[in-house]
């Protein structure tokens, strides 16, 4: 082993407090202005927004000068009487299918979580049968009823029939229609809520049980509203995709939206901006129940988070608040400070 003869590497040796050239010094906080930044350049990233962006100038410009649109046609019909009446049959049949086909699936999704095999049983083979046949084959089943069975009656099993009414003054159209889409329905929001319940932890009903609640008071104030985060997304889903099905229902001639455009362009021979009403009043119904789905999964989200993020709203109202400041602080006068020791 040999001995350094250098004194700056000796462990008890003095550090150096040599001056420094300035070139070697390194930069300081004060100095950190002069240091140049160079951002990153996303070329990809503005070749895709630049394409993206043409192909929707090229839309635009399409649909404002190619004249088969015909949107003077579009205009005349758009808010007509028929047209508007078509909507509000459509609202109504979204409406009674929704609220009694989720009725019906929150009963069903209990029977197949309940312990009774019957319940079970009877839950899993309706779900089965009505996902398993397409929409149209079930509402056209409804819509021919009379012909499976003349009267309907309320009897003892197995025996005399007590009171009987014909089934088609019984069950008209329009109620062909709601039943055909509610028992549709009734078997995908079974699915939907019993996913929103087994997603609970299962240590709250334990809780529960340990303090006295009776169970039907769990479920009611303990579990759905737990449940009801995990279900309104894909409800809402399901919603906006039954107002879409309503569709559907112009196999039975009922006068919905679709069936109605249907009608006039059958007359007048104008497909294209007929159909463009038809879009037009489904994009407008979507968007609403697509923000009202919004607020209510915020209302619900309450328990979880204490402060939730802004609404768009309130985004908005905060934008115009900070552009006022800003232009209020341009125009005030700059106020020149004294230098110190000033006494004039």
């Amino acid at each position: 082993m040999g001995l350094t003869t250098d004194p700056a590497a000796h462990p008890l040796a003095a550090p150096d407090t040599t001056a420094r050239p300035p070139s070697q010094a390194p930069p300081t906080r004060g100095d950190m202005g002069s240091v140049k930044v160079i951002p990153v350049r996303h070329y990809a990233r503005w070749a895709a927004a630049g394409a993206v962006a043409v192909l929707v100038a090229q839309f635009g410009h399409g649909l404002a000068t190619n004249p088969v649109w015909e949107w003077d046609v579009f205009r005349a019909y758009v808010l007509s009487e028929t047209i508007v009446q078509a909507v509000w049959v459509t609202l109504q049949l979204t409406a009674y299918a929704t609220v009694l086909g989720f009725l019906l699936g929150t009963v069903l999704a209990f029977m197949r979580l309940s312990r009774s095999p019957v319940l079970q049983t009877v839950a899993w083979s309706y779900i089965w049968i009505f996902r398993s046949i397409p929409m149209i084959v079930q509402l056209v089943f409804w819509f021919n009823l009379s012909a499976l069975y003349e009267r309907l009656g309320v009897g003892i099993p197995f025996g005399p029939v007590l009171w009987s009414v014909d089934s088609n003054s019984l069950i008209g159209t329009m109620g062909a229609a709601i039943i055909g889409l509610t028992l549709h329905q009734a078997a995908y929001a079974a699915e939907i809520v019993r996913g929103g319940v087994i997603a609970v932890d299962h240590g709250q009903l334990e809780a529960a049980a340990a303090l006295g609640i009776p169970r039907l008071r769990q479920i009611r104030r303990i579990v759905l509203p737990q449940a009801m985060r995990a279900i309104l997304p894909t409800a809402g889903n399901e919603i906006i995709g039954m107002l879409k099905g309503t569709s559907v229902v112009y196999v039975m001639a009922i006068g919905e939206l679709f069936y109605q455009v249907q009608v006039i362009y059958g007359r007048n021979g104008r497909v294209i901006p007929l159909l463009l009403v038809a879009t037009a009043w489904y994009v407008v119904l979507t968007s609403l129940l697509s923000v009202a789905q919004y607020y209510v999964e915020r209302q619900f989200a309450r328990g979880s988070n204490r402060t939730p993020p802004p609404t768009p709203l309130q985004r908005a109202r905060r934008l115009v608040h900070d552009l006022r400041a800003r232009a209020a602080r341009r125009d005030q006068p700059v106020v020149p400070l004294k230098p110190l020791g000033d006494s004039r």
